[in-house]
């Protein structure tokens, strides 16, 4: 099925984890795994997605505390 993203999608979501090497992680579709560098634990980014792998994506923050809806 591939990846839920591509590269260049922008997605909104909340971090729920810190990695081994500190990024922030993040979960969206079908648990799809997200790497959010300078992020932290409880943080509600807009991100975008620079690399999208089989089963995990990074992303940059591109919007810190959007508005929830």
């Amino acid at each position: 099925a591939g990846p839920p993203v591509a590269a260049g999608d922008r997605r909104t979501v909340e971090i729920e984890n810190i990695g081994d090497q500190g990024d922030g992680i993040a979960k969206i579709d079908r648990g799809y795994v997200l790497i959010v560098p300078d992020t932290g634990v409880g943080d509600y980014v807009t991100v975008e997605i620079e690399t999208a792998q089989e089963n995990v994506g990074f992303a940059t923050v591109v919007d810190r505390n959007p508005p929830q809806s």
